[in-house]
């Protein structure tokens, strides 16, 4: 998701109140793996779509699938600092 400004370590607040609606990035529980992508939909069909067009649309059609929140928050930590 680099390219929606998510980076591998960054720590993301997720609002589990929030509706998960097309356009917005989610955390979502995918056959047993949580992920964090873009929720799409077009027409009847629903797809998670990664920051990087490289990778196709995951369809939801079929797959066990649970949201688990709403990314509101991206935080970055920079070079060499660590959280302890």
């Amino acid at each position: 998701m680099i390219g929606d400004g998510i980076h591998h370590g960054d720590l993301l607040v997720v609002d589990r109140s929030l509706e998960a609606l097309p356009g917005r990035i989610i955390v979502i529980c995918v056959d047993g793996e949580l992920t964090v992508k873009r929720l799409e939909r077009v027409g009847q069909r629903t797809y998670l779509r990664a920051s990087n067009p490289a990778y196709p649309p995951i369809p939801l059609d079929g797959r066990e699938s649970h949201v688990w929140g709403v990314v509101t928050h991206v935080l970055h930590s920079f070079p060499g600092a660590t959280l302890q």
